[in-house]
């Protein structure tokens, strides 16, 4: 995703360049546009955005805490090593589908839900807490780039239909059990993953259509005797691999490690890893609750910076990071479905190394 700044002197040309510096296509890669205070107000008012075949292009409008306008996003196309024109000016815009959402789930024990058109998740709340779940992340496989959430909730509680059987849009056949299930972050201590429990409370910050963002926090998270409190700030965007994920604790002033990481269920499947891009992988049989094939069900992390190793333990796939209290570390996460665009292990692995070098070598934005 790209930040930059709108500066012209005429909202009837604005001239938006994406560069491409890759040797690999960005396709409907979301961009972000951070409008200066100078056309807050002229951007205010209906406008539209035409790529170079003068096709409108939809976008989503983006508020600050203050509930003012502050930027836009919005998918582009820009080929392997090439740069390309997108155009603003006064108009009537399109809506953009529905391709990502989030939501607080209160008939569902406070679930925690999101998704885009590649997968869904979800992370447990408090009314769970009886049934002493994880910090983890619970993974739901979809073949279909509708939103799926609402519909298989009110299958699930309302029709008799399980989420756990795929009746041709996929389902959820991923255990997390008690651990970080599908990409979740906890403390290391002395060799050991701290294992979290529910969030508290919740905020959403955006919701769709072309990206979700919502904070979970927790409370009061016990590490080496001492209480600190946690928030996570989780994005999905559309067309995205994988989830952005900001994690701050809050507390004495102290370091520690954070263990980012894939549960290994009992039947072992498929390792990928390359601690040097901070990256690890995971393919492995998916099964319905029935005991019936499903596929393959796919799991990856990549972390961002202070890396210090990789792990296999405690039925888990470990990337360890260094961490200060105070501070926000960086990760991303997130899965996919061999019958939702991944035909094969190698294909997955593939597209997550792909998508290692585009979170590091963003789009390059400029007006002209």
């Amino acid at each position: 995703m790209t930040l930059f700044c709108l500066v012209s002197s005429m909202l009837g040309q604005i001239k938006i360049s994406l560069k491409n510096n890759l040797k690999l296509a960005r396709t409907n890669e979301v961009v972000e546009v951070y409008m200066s205070q100078k056309y807050i107000t002229v951007l205010s008012k209906p406008f539209i955005l035409l790529d170079d075949k003068d096709m409108q292009i939809p976008y989503q409008l983006v508020f600050n805490d203050k509930k003012e306008l502050s930027s836009f996003v919005f998918q582009a196309d820009v080929a392997a090593k090439s740069s390309k024109i997108y155009y603003v000016k006064s108009g009537t815009p399109i809506l953009a589908n529905t391709k990502t959402s989030a939501r607080f789930v209160p008939e569902r024990k406070d679930d925690f839900a999101w998704e885009n058109e590649l997968a869904a998740y979800r992370m447990y709340g408090p009314a769970l807490a009886a049934e002493k779940p994880s910090n983890g992340v619970d993974l739901w496989l979809k073949s279909t780039s509708d939103t799926v959430v609402n519909k298989r909730y009110r299958q699930e509680l309302h029709e008799g239909l399980s989420y756990h059987i795929d009746r041709g849009e996929g389902l959820d056949c991923y255990a997390v059990g008690h651990t970080l299930g599908a990409g979740g972050i906890t403390p290391f201590l002395d060799g050991k993953v701290l294992i979290g429990d529910h969030y508290d409370r919740y905020k959403v910050i955006e919701n769709g259509p072309l990206r979700s963002v919502f904070t979970l926090y927790s409370d009061a998270v016990k590490i080496d005797k001492e209480i600190f409190k946690r928030e996570i700030t989780i994005t999905t965007t559309a067309g995205g691999l994988l989830n952005k994920a900001e994690v701050t604790y809050r507390g004495a002033n102290k370091q520690f490690q954070l263990a980012a990481g894939i549960s290994l269920h009992e039947v072992l499947g498929k390792t990928y890893d390359n601690i040097h891009k901070g990256i690890i992988a995971y393919a492995e049989d998916a099964v319905s609750i029935h005991h019936v094939p499903a596929g393959r069900n796919y799991v990856a992390v990549i972390m961002s910076k202070n890396i210090y190793e990789k792990r296999q333990q405690e039925n888990h796939l470990l990337l360890v990071a260094n961490y200060r209290v105070g501070s926000t570390y960086t990760y991303y996460f997130g899965g996919g479905w061999s019958k939702g665009g991944f035909a094969a292990d190698v294909d997955w692995f593939k597209a997550v190394r792909n998508y290692h070098l585009k979170v590091k070598y963003p789009i390059k934005v400029k007006v002209i």
